[in-house]
């Protein structure tokens, strides 16, 4: 078994076209999005570590907002979940799972979680 490093970005909120009833279909909807992703770790950090041995937050903040086609549409949410892993997996081979956490937060109450969690390993 090898080791794995754990990086996760959590509640972050971007404007996505996306939902399947009319009322719905015509502009950007809000969502709350989470990323956790497991990549191969290295067996050590030293104090002197280059960033490079790890992965950069923003490449998972870019993969749920500015990776995300402009003006396209996704029907349902899980095509913007896959959108993200498929972004996380093809930017890193070090990459082996990807768990996407999606609320629609135009639907959802104060305290309430209505959405989705997808999670992907690399094939």
């Amino acid at each position: 078994m090898h080791d794995l490093l754990q990086l996760q970005v959590r509640d972050f909120e971007v404007q996505v076209l996306t939902g399947v009833y009319s009322e719905e279909t015509h502009l950007p909807q809000p969502l709350r999005i989470s990323i956790t992703v497991d990549l191969d770790a290295p067996a050590h950090f030293a104090p002197d570590t280059p960033l490079s041995a790890s992965k950069s937050y923003l490449d998972l903040k870019h993969a749920a907002s500015t990776a995300l086609p402009p003006g396209v549409h996704f029907t349902l949410i899980e095509g913007v979940a896959d959108h993200i892993a498929d972004t996380l997996f093809l930017g890193d081979a070090r990459v082996r799972r990807v768990k996407v956490e999606i609320v629609k937060l135009a639907i959802a109450e104060a305290d309430e979680r209505i959405g989705i969690t997808m999670v992907r390993h690399r094939r």
